[in-house]
């Protein structure tokens, strides 16, 4: 499953010139958020490309890179690095302990968050992927309820969404389309663009979508993701039907005040719900309709 590391802030001086030049492979996203809904922030990427040096100029800085074979070089105002972030393990002893930990993964834990020591537990970035606040939060709340009071929670069991804050923002709960299809889970998928959605005309955010990934065949939500200038206050939604197994077909009974930009989940449920009116079923209810009114 790919996540980011943690919330990232991106606000361009001039979002109408801003310029961002990312030397990355490919994302591993198997639907790609559309480059239209990125037009103000990210004007240049440059994939499969390796740095090879950075000068100073009288005119700024100069980055030469190597892309498929060739060497080219771009002249930028400022270089960003993505350095990461490492586990902070040093000094406390873990072997003593009998606690097992890997110097990138951190301490390792089961899906109890128990250690190889089974008086003690882990949470936080020190042992999680999800590397997020909330993350470190709720996985503080489990190994409570299992080191103090005999519990059996598991981390696999939490609804961990996550949101990245550039504009739009991009928020995502749940499984990928590809993640599912590599636990053996065929899936059906709703989109809805906010082109399409009345408040999101009416204040100029029409880039952006819903996105949901059911069960095939069924409105069991297996993910979703929402690109929109406010996704991480409407991906909560989505977040509270998946922990509490409300399938897309019910969100679509789900009252929302018009107009807001959350009607696009209810729509979602809309098109899921116009799936359901086969060939068959439609004969049978117009011959249901035909009896009604003899």
């Amino acid at each position: 499953m790919s996540v980011p590391l943690a919330p990232v802030l991106v606000k361009p001086a001039d979002a109408h010139n801003a310029r961002l030049v990312s030397y990355v492979h490919p994302p591993d996203w198997q639907n790609p958020t559309p480059a239209s809904c990125y037009n103000l922030v990210v004007i240049g990427l440059r994939l499969n490309a390796t740095i090879t040096r950075v000068e100073r100029s009288a005119g700024g800085k100069l980055v030469y890179y190597e892309a498929q074979g060739k060497e080219e070089t771009l002249a930028v105002d400022e270089i960003l690095a993505g350095a990461g972030r490492a586990p902070n393990i040093e000094g406390l002893n873990l072997e003593a302990a009998g606690v097992q930990y890997d110097r990138r993964k951190g301490v390792l834990v089961n899906d109890c968050l128990q250690t190889s020591n089974p008086h003690i537990y882990g949470a936080g970035d020190v042992c999680l992927d999800w590397k997020f606040t909330h993350a470190a939060d709720f996985s503080a709340r489990i190994v409570i309820q299992n080191a103090l009071f005999l519990g059996r929670k598991k981390a696999s069991a939490l609804t961990m969404p996550w949101c990245t804050y550039t504009d739009p923002e991009i928020a995502h709960v749940g499984l990928y389309e590809r993640d599912a299809r590599e636990r053996g889970m065929e899936v059906d998928t709703y989109v809805r663009e906010f082109k399409e959605v009345d408040r999101a005309v009416l204040d100029g955010e029409e880039d952006g979508f819903v996105k949901f990934h059911v069960r095939k065949g069924r409105d069991e939500i297996l993910g979703a993701t929402i690109v929109a200038r406010h996704a991480g206050e409407m991906i909560s939604e989505i977040s509270v039907a998946m922990a509490a197994r409300i399938g897309l077909g019910k969100l679509a009974s789900v009252i929302h005040p018009y107009p807001t930009q959350a009607e696009a989940l209810r729509q979602c449920g809309d098109a899921y719900n116009r799936t359901r009116l086969t060939p068959t079923v439609k004969k049978w209810m117009g011959r249901w309709l035909a009896w009604q009114r003899s």
